[in-house]
């Protein structure tokens, strides 16, 4: 399940984690936030450009705010400190993300408007994607699962596959929690999950460090 040898081999299980996480928050989003994604940024693109043809119920603004706060999250993510080693600012990172959520769901709780949820949201995923990039672990991106059905489906079986495997089913796993929990709870059900989760994890890998 886990790559031998990496030197950050011991973050694979927070990175589930985090994998599910993403299927959460794009549920929170997609249901919640006007069909848009603050995780997947293959679908936002793609919803840009059919919002710009003329369909009704996708915003190209909605879009284009979601992919600019995650392009903005990821340049913090990959500029802060960018010659420590990656295992430190893991917690870190995490942490910070965490924060986002938290702005997320007092934007939300207080009915400030859709973008003030959106925009941290997608800020924090940006974060994500960083610090995953930074700590290099192979077929688990968290977010992206193009790629890695791509290697599940041409490459021999073997531990990768594995972890391949798991990281869809975590990501769909999340997906759906976040569907039931909006339909039960609304975005702001989702995201306090999504906190407490953001939390846990920036303080095992504290621990870790």
């Amino acid at each position: 399940m886990f790559p031998n040898g990496h030197p950050h081999a011991r973050f694979a299980p927070l990175l589930l984690v985090l994998t599910f996480v993403s299927g959460l928050v794009d549920a929170a989003s997609f249901l919640g936030l006007d069909r848009v994604f603050v995780s997947n940024m293959t679908g936002n693109v793609v919803f840009l450009g059919f919002a710009l043809s003329g369909v009704s119920e996708l915003s190209a603004l909605s879009s284009t705010v979601a992919v600019a706060g995650f392009l903005a999250g990821a340049v913090a993510g990959g500029a802060w400190r960018r010659e420590a080693e990656p295992g430190g600012l893991f917690p870190l990172l995490v942490a910070a993300q965490a924060l986002g959520v938290a702005l997320a769901l007092t934007a939300e709780a207080a009915e400030w408007g859709r973008y003030a949820v959106l925009v941290p949201l997608a800020c924090g995923m940006g974060l994500q994607n960083a610090v995953v990039h930074r700590l290099g672990l192979p077929d688990l991106a968290t977010t992206v699962m193009t790629r890695t059905l791509t290697g599940l489906a041409a490459d021999r079986p073997g531990p990768a596959a594995v972890r391949r495997g798991v990281s869809v089913a975590v990501l769909a796993a999340g997906a759906l929690t976040g569907g039931l929990l909006h339909e039960a709870a609304g975005v702001r059900g989702v995201l306090i999950l999504v906190l407490v989760l953001l939390l846990a994890v920036a303080s095992v890998a504290r621990r870790w460090r």
